[in-house]
């Protein structure tokens, strides 16, 4: 009888856990159906209204005006959550109850006439025109009148089919999938797949690129942390000194007869907040002492004009292939800094390893364009030719030299093809290249600068000086309307070996993916500091410090999914890579994620990350 009850009791808390995931994935699926994040916020009664809709409830203003007060200005999606779980979808009995009452002799229908005045006259009132679309859609007889039986079956029917739809398409979408709070959980004992080399495009074609572009983050309303079950808070202090520190040093008379490979590459803001990057291979004959550092890249040509993505915080984690390519093993990161470079020197025996590039999010994100004015790129001279402006030439130089990753001054075919993969989807076959060889520049079977410049030139005449195709090249490249790089961060990365030649290769230009946050929660994990949630064992905070930057990982070792509220309101002088003050990340059962990266604001000043994690 024991063993029974216990079972009857494993399979009651089994049944209860999956109906509560089945019901977050729902207000998950609703949520990003109307908003791009679940870290964005709703931001007015239209919203509010759209997102239950899309959750199978049909809001009256009444229930509107009840969660969305005249002190209201957003709510985010714990606040959603909470709504749905106040207000439960209607049941048939509910409805046939409800049509009751204006069917007085419980004839089964309603006349369209009678319909019509109640509609329009009570309650939440409709125009004729919404009316007269219910009773079109509801008319199942054409005889005037309202079956409200089959009524009500139609409305469930549509209104299971429009979460069913949601679902789906959280489903389908993998980037939707992984947003749980706007972060991808990493299973603890799962495996690391190897990055398979595929073109990650902004879009797929550039006629289908939207040229406007805005902020995806909203700001965090006003809130202090729930009263959680458990909790804990860290608080780090950092001098203004200590921000960009000196571990890193490089000895030039100890490794002048090292040898040397470079490689450049770039991060890439997405639309949505994400961040692809190149990935990379590298190769070692034997084993060898190695120094491996990466740092953003500073363009010769880009002299004199902003440059804001020198400010932005890179990172190298290298990873270890081992016998079968599915399983990458973290060898470790670079977390010696030194201004705003990032290296690591150690050993490495002889083999392949993947080089994996990371940015936090903490200073390349999504920021509203304040321009003036939209700068020129083509114009035409005395005889009417097309040329480009001088403005936009310097713009391609800078493009030329950060997509030339091997720094020879010219686009291998391989090189031009991440190029046409990150603006327009698509690559070059050898075919192509041949013709490109026959019509611009080439040296060595690769692109010159000149020709480069005149591939462009080309793409305006074609258009007939319609700059469109110039400008999806442009922004899907990080530019904006003034020609600045706002959205993109080029970096270069070197290898030193003592032994033997090190030879990198850029493989893919894509997300970071499983592979790179589980290397990120590894890495803090095994080098940070680990807090216990007061009160929840099972519930371990882990947070490190490396160079100007902190990272906070969750761990959940519980057989259940958790809830952890964030509260950096009493932290000073940080910004953190979400964008928020006070926010909520979901944890899976028996995994990992990160719950935040932080840098200071203003590195020059001292900064104090203090931050409160709770249990809801």
């Amino acid at each position: 009888n024991q063993k029974a009850t216990h079972l009857e009791d494993s399979q009651g808390k089994k049944s209860q856990h999956a109906e509560e995931a089945n019901f977050y994935m729902n207000c998950r699926a609703a949520y990003l159906t109307v908003l791009k994040s679940s870290l964005e916020n709703i931001k007015s009664k239209e919203q509010l209204s759209l997102v239950l809709q899309q959750a199978g409830r049909n809001p009256s203003q009444k229930t509107i005006n009840k969660y969305w007060t005249s002190q209201t200005t957003s709510l985010n999606f714990d606040d959603f959550c909470a709504i749905l779980k106040k207000e439960k979808p209607a049941t048939k009995n509910e409805l046939l109850e409800a049509f009751g009452k204006i069917d007085t002799d419980k004839a089964g229908y309603i006349l369209h006439d009678e319909l019509y005045k109640i509609l329009t006259t009570r309650g939440d009132k409709m125009t004729w025109e919404e009316v007269a679309t219910i009773t079109k859609q509801a008319d199942f007889n054409c005889s005037g009148k309202l079956d409200y039986n089959k009524f009500c079956e139609l409305y469930l029917a549509t209104s299971e089919q429009c979460c069913k739809a949601a679902r789906d398409r959280l489903e389908i979408d993998p980037r939707l999938r992984q947003q749980q709070f706007g972060n991808q959980t990493e299973s603890s004992s799962g495996g690391i797949t190897l990055p398979v080399p595929k073109p990650s495009p902004r879009i797929s074609r550039k006629a289908d690129h939207k040229l406007a572009k805005g902020d995806s983050r909203a700001p965090s309303r006003p809130s202090s942390a729930p009263s959680g079950k458990a909790s804990t808070s860290t608080t780090v202090t950092v001098g203004a000194s200590s921000s960009r520190s000196t571990q890193l040093i490089i000895e030039p008379d100890t490794m002048k007869e090292w040898q040397y490979a470079q490689s450049k590459g770039c991060f890439y803001l997405e639309e949505d907040g994400e961040i692809i990057s190149h990935k990379y291979r590298l190769h070692l004959p034997q084993r060898s002492a190695v120094c491996i550092t990466i740092k953003p890249l500073n363009i010769p040509h880009a002299e004199g004009k902003s440059r804001p993505w020198l400010s932005v915080d890179t990172a190298l984690f290298i990873l270890r292939e081992n016998e079968t390519q599915e399983n990458l093993q973290l060898v470790s990161f670079t977390e010696l800094q030194h201004k705003e470079m990032f290296g690591w020197r150690g050993e490495l025996g002889a083999g392949l390893y993947w080089l994996l590039p990371f940015t936090t999010g903490c200073r390349l994100r999504k920021v509203k364009p304040q321009i003036p004015g939209e700068a020129k790129l083509v114009w035409r001279d005395e005889d009417g030719e097309l040329a480009l402006t001088k403005e936009f030439r310097a713009a391609l130089l800078d493009i030329f030299e950060t997509i030339d990753l091997d720094g020879n001054g010219l686009l291998s075919l391989e090189e031009y093809n991440f190029f046409e993969l990150r603006t327009s989807g698509e690559k070059c076959d050898q075919e192509a290249w041949a013709v490109c060889k026959e019509n611009f520049e080439m040296k060595k079977n690769e692109l010159t600068r000149q020709g480069f410049m005149d591939l462009n030139l080309m793409e305006a005449n074609d258009r007939d000086g319609d700059p469109w195709d110039l400008w999806v090249t442009l922004l899907s490249l990080g530019y904006n309307k003034a020609l600045e790089m706002t959205e993109a961060c080029p970096f270069v990365i070197d290898i030193c070996a003592e032994r033997c030649k090190p030879r990198i290769k850029a493989i893919s230009l894509e997300p970071g993916g499983s592979q790179l946050s589980r290397a990120l929660c590894r890495s803090v994990i095994n080098k940070g500091e680990a807090k216990v949630l007061d009160g929840s064992e099972n519930i371990i905070i882990h947070t490190y410090k490396s160079g100007s930057r902190i990272t906070s990982v969750i761990e959940n070792k519980s057989e259940t999914k958790v809830i952890i509220h964030v509260n950096n309101e009493q932290s000073k002088n940080c910004l953190n890579n979400r964008g928020l003050t006070v926010f909520a990340v979901e944890v899976a059962p028996k995994s990992m994620m990160v719950s935040q990266h932080v840098m200071p604001l203003k590195e020059q000043e001292e900064w104090i990350y203090s931050c409160v994690h709770s249990l809801v």
